[in-house]
């Protein structure tokens, strides 16, 4: 016999139905709301007040989709093979964000295992997985995915990604996994039928807002929470990306980030591991990051789209849409990021139309990721177009050498180390026709808003634009991908072996750079990162101190004393002395 639980406050008869017998579950003592019982093991579903067969909202394995019964999982029968890891901590990592779907032709968590020897050579820390949980059919990015606490079973399910962490841990990559609080999909999302999950309190971007604050909200916090430990705890993942928290409507005094970060560190403890997590925020707030001795929610760390935005509009030259704030001067506009954190620090931001952020402590460069690329700034262009579909290679790696050298915790996109020369597009396979159109036309009619061709914009529902964004791993060893690859893997090896390139102090770096001529240097103690994006001729970049030796260079880059003469389109890392 099997115990059985689950919260329906709503219900006056719950029933759990295993292999199509029904059983009754009874009220749990001194626990208001829960219904509990045992009934023989097998596939289950829970039926509420007679109603059809649902999926149990901690259902650990859903076998046959997000709409199908439940399964329960034996963690402790899992053999781990490398019982010597104990984890690392986030500052002084590099991280690579990695779609299992498209990662590989195969687009499974084994498939995906036997490439991680790339990412060893590489030089990267973590591998950051983006979201497994079930979705309907077998392609999308994730974050339409429901039952939180399951595994997308195309992917390979609990066993494939436990399989996957443990092998990447056996090399040495920690795993980091992006879960969604904020929303659930549109179809498969049976939450509602239990109970007050969702409130319309507050309302989102998708809808009425996860409950964190409204009556009920106590156990819908403890469903979140205990599904985030589940991953550390049984999954032994190093640490969780929480997607837009800024979208978790939290008016209680203590804020649902606070509770659960106080929850991971309790779980560090007990596991003997470092565990952390990384929030995505366009607050641009450091109270998120700040510890919680000092007042804040003691996150780790979160990601910094302005960065990311200062540098793609130096690097493009585009000015569209929330680009147009970093535009206006965008080396300058570079400078100010790399030296105090973010652009948007509490001055006013056109895009918004509004004031917007607040400064950021100098000490603490290595709580914000900085990144070139991430799956959001390629997927949601209406192509799905990379940096590499329209840049030069040497203009590639001077964006390459801003980021691996900065005072951030850096990130990668998979196949942006070789410039790969697949697109990432907006991928869905919705199982309901309806929603599926939907999804289809709601895209094209959006970019259409802003000039483009329904027919330009990839379907999403289509097979060939889940194709054409899987990655092509014969580019690695042509050119001009093999000599952009070789490039990341000298900067991450000269961030490892030279501690002044990883510095995390925002105060101690010195930035100069021309406007007109579009060069930039950033001073790293004695390191000089010099870039020249012009397209021109070669230019004078002064470094501020005599020449001593050149680490790194891409494209052409002659000495002159206390200056470079620096070709358009090149990079070079450079010490003085």
């Amino acid at each position: 016999m099997s115990r059985y639980e689950v919260w329906a406050p709503e219900a006056a008869l719950v029933e759990v139905e295993v292999e199509g017998s029904r059983f009754h579950l009874e009220p749990a003592p001194g626990r208001p709301g829960w219904w509990h019982g045992t009934a023989p093991a097998g596939d289950y579903a829970y039926r509420l007040d007679g109603g059809p067969p649902l999926p149990d909202p901690r259902s650990p394995r859903q076998p046959s989709g997000p709409d199908g019964p439940s399964r329960a999982v034996d963690h402790g029968a899992f053999r781990w093979s490398d019982t010597s890891w104990r984890g690392r901590p986030l500052p002084g990592a590099v991280l690579y964000e990695l779609h299992v779907g498209t990662f590989t032709p195969a687009g499974t968590f084994d498939a995906a295992a036997e490439r991680l020897d790339h990412l060893v050579e590489l030089g990267v820390d973590f591998v950051e997985l983006m979201p497994v949980c079930p979705f309907p059919g077998r392609h999308g990015w994730g974050y339409d995915g429901v039952s939180l606490w399951a595994v997308h079973e195309p992917y390979g399910g609990p066993e494939g990604l436990k399989r996957f962490v443990d092998t990447a841990h056996r090399k040495g990559l920690g795993v980091v996994l992006d879960v969604v609080h904020n929303h659930l999909g549109p179809s498969g999302n049976h939450l509602p039928a239990f109970g007050p999950y969702f409130t319309d309190r507050h309302h989102t971007p998708w809808g009425s807002a996860v409950n964190l604050d409204a009556p009920g909200s106590d156990e819908v916090r403890a469903y979140l929470i205990g599904s985030a430990l589940a991953w550390l705890r049984d999954y032994r993942i190093d640490g969780l990306r929480l997607d837009a928290v800024h979208a978790l409507a939290d008016d209680r005094a203590l804020h649902f980030l606070e509770q659960l970060a106080t929850e991971v560190d309790r779980l560090a403890v007990t596991t003997n591991r470092p565990l952390f997590l990384v929030a995505e925020s366009d607050r641009n707030d450091p109270h998120t990051t700040t510890p919680r001795d000092a007042g804040g929610q003691g996150l780790a760390a979160q990601w910094s789209d302005d960065f990311h935005h200062a540098l793609h509009t130096a690097l493009t030259g585009e000015s569209q849409g929330y680009y147009a704030d970093f535009a206006a001067a965008p080396f300058a506009t570079l400078a100010k990021v790399l030296t105090r954190g973010w652009f948007h620090d509490g001055g006013f931001s056109s895009f918004r139309g509004r004031s917007h952020g607040r400064p950021f402590p100098p000490s603490r460069g290595h709580r914000l990721l900085g990144y070139l690329q991430t799956h959001d700034q390629i997927g949601n262009r209406a192509l799905g177009d990379r940096l590499s579909a329209s840049l030069a290679p040497g203009r590639l790696a001077a964006g390459a050498a801003l980021v691996l050298t900065s005072p951030f915790t850096p990130m990668l996109f998979m196949g942006e180390e070789w410039g790969a020369g697949t697109p990432w597009q907006y991928f869905t396979d919705h199982t309901d026709p309806a929603l599926a159109e939907a999804v289809r036309r709601g895209r094209r009619r959006e970019f259409a808003e802003h000039g483009w061709q329904a027919e330009d914009v990839p379907d999403p529902q289509a097979p060939q634009t889940v194709h054409v964004s899987t990655l092509d791993w014969g580019e690695p060893a042509q050119q001009p991908h093999a000599a952009l690859l070789a490039w990341y893997r000298l900067l991450l090896r000269l961030r490892r072996t030279h501690p002044e390139l990883c510095d995390p102090d925002l105060a101690a770096v010195r930035v100069a750079h021309d406007e007109e001529r579009r060069w930039l240097v950033v001073h790293r103690g004695p390191y000089r990162v010099a870039v020249n994006l012009g397209d021109a001729d070669p230019c004078p970049v002064p470094l501020g101190a005599p020449y001593a030796e050149s680490l790194a260079v891409f494209g052409s880059c002659e000495p002159d004393g206390e200056s470079l003469l620096l070709g358009p389109d090149s990079a070079a890392v450079v010490r003085t002395g």
